[in-house]
């Protein structure tokens, strides 16, 4: 018997079958081949259409049993997991009113700062964890304010795993991880956050019923079995945004306890059970998948870091290379520190860890005598790795603690020039896990039971790769990350 996971991308669809008995991955598929399209009707905007993403589940159902040989009576549970922060608005029949604005749209960022600065920024951190920012409320308010048609026939908002679960079931329910990713609950009171919908006068009544992260939220209807081939009555019983999501597939629940990504953008995300924030600003809180109203609250603080994997894509695209392992094995016959040279590796956008200052991709002290495309090879891992480091430094100075760092068997971290750099600099281990999004969303379907211990046991035995530890000559890495953060901070400061 299985459990089904879905990872709701921007991109692509996942869908992966995992053995209930053992965790065991069966098998992960993807659709569409290529990757979805956006729409941009104006600079900063990003929509897709939330009934593109059904028709990618359905067909990725599909795909899976048939290549597997699977029929729809031996699927037992359905696990979701979506990108996050976007918005999904249906009418009273369940017909989205308008595309969906998604995670990367970036209309709503103005409206989120008056708000920041007219709420007042203790009231945001201490009740909210956050600055409303261009997430979810925000783009709702931009919705009310630039499409009242739309608005006033808006029966319920959603968030793109809500609407999936919707389409599956027909009944709209939402979670507080969700609502808290939409900066729509408030920590304090540990309820909706009233005050912030009645600054952007929304209706309360638009907020979907709310459901455990971890439980039957609703079962596949008799339509949604038709649509998709899950068998009407198949529980869903796990969602959760993809941050949250891929850290609960690395075995990240606890305080101390810190997830990495390290693809086209790095992600830091570190569980701790304090409410405290000061840098609402630069470090997003949500609420973390075993957050409850009646136990210590596990909060989720996530520091994106643009500029990373995709630095490093620049390269291979721009040098006589062929590949990331020729670039790799280049950059492992250069010295630590890459003999001077320096890689400021934000030319991504603007970086909300640098206080959202768009610096760009900075080459510095780079001498033509003696360097070559092996140095910058080396420069570029390093300063990727220095980027992790120094997002570490303001995590640390929001109050986490580091016990241990896990990680996808992703981009960087199959790099042991990168591993190293962070693993020596932070001076804690890194677990390597060959584990996805949507594997994970699939196991999160057995948590209903409460088995945390056999969940972490399944990751460990099926996923683990390697660990990378700290290494001793600390003293060339320690003297490299100065020169780098002083070149960092030369131009933040200019």
């Amino acid at each position: 018997m299985y459990y089904l996971g879905l990872d709701i991308g921007s991109s692509s669809i996942k869908a992966a079958l995992v053995e209930i008995s053992t965790g065991k991955s069966i098998g992960v598929v993807q659709q569409p081949e290529v990757e979805m399209s956006m729409l941009a009707l104006k600079n900063g905007w990003a929509e897709q259409k939330p009934e593109d993403w059904w028709m990618h589940v359905c067909n990725a159902i599909g795909t899976l049993k048939e290549t597997y040989n699977i029929s729809k009576e031996e699927i037992k549970g359905i696990g979701i997991s979506y990108q996050m922060h976007g918005l999904v608005l249906i009418d009273k029949e369940g017909n989205p009113l308008r595309q969906s604005i998604i995670w990367c749209d970036s209309r709503a960022v103005t409206i989120g700062e008056k708000a920041f600065s007219n709420i007042g920024e203790e009231q945001c951190s201490t009740h909210l964890l956050n600055s409303p920012a261009n997430f979810t409320a925000s783009k709702l308010k931009w919705v009310k304010e630039n499409e009242p048609e739309i608005y006033a026939k808006t029966y319920k908002f959603m968030l793109p795993g809500d609407y999936i679960a919707y389409k599956f079931s027909n009944i709209i329910n939402t979670t507080i991880s969700g609502l808290s990713e939409g900066i729509f609950w408030d920590f304090k009171k540990n309820t909706i956050a009233n005050f912030l919908l009645e600054h952007y006068g929304i209706d309360g009544a638009l907020v979907p019923d709310i459901v455990d992260t971890f439980g039957t939220q609703s079962v596949v209807s008799k339509k949604g079995e038709e649509q998709s081939g899950l068998a009407a009555g198949t529980p869903i019983l796990y969602r959760a945004g993809d941050q949250p999501n891929n850290a609960l597939s690395l075995n990240v629940f606890n305080s101390g306890e810190v997830a990495a990504t390290g693809g086209t953008s790095g992600v830091v995300y570190a569980v701790t059970d304090s409410l405290s924030v000061k840098e609402s600003s630069r470090i997003n809180n949500f609420a973390h998948v075993n957050y409850t109203k009646e136990t210590a609250p596990k909060i989720g603080k996530l520091l994106c870091i643009n500029g990373a994997g995709i630095q490093y894509r620049w390269l291979l695209n721009n040098l006589d290379v062929t590949s990331y392992e020729e670039m790799n094995n280049l950059a492992s016959d250069i010295s630590i520190g890459s003999e001077g040279v320096c890689v400021i590796p934000f030319g991504n956008g603007a970086e909300r860890m640098l206080n959202n200052k768009d610096i760009g991709t900075r080459l510095v002290n780079l001498n033509l005598n003696i360097h070559n495309k092996a140095h910058l090879c080396r420069a570029a891992l390093e300063g990727i790795a220095f980027s992790f480091v120094y997002g570490m430094e303001i995590l640390k100075s929001d109050g986490i603690t580091v016990n241990v760092i896990r990680a996808g068997n992703d981009n960087l971290f199959r790099s042991q020039i990168f591993s190293n750099t962070v693993a020596t600099l932070i001076a804690h281990d890194i677990e390597i896990y060959n584990t996805t999004g949507a594997i994970g969303a699939a196991r999160a379907a057995d948590l209903y039971k409460g088995d945390f211990k056999k969940f972490g046991e399944n990751i460990t035995n099926n996923d683990h790769v390697m660990t990378f530890k700290p290494l001793n000559n600390k003293e060339d890495y320690v003297k490299a990350y100065k020169n780098w953060k002083k070149e960092l901070e030369l131009i933040i400061n200019k």
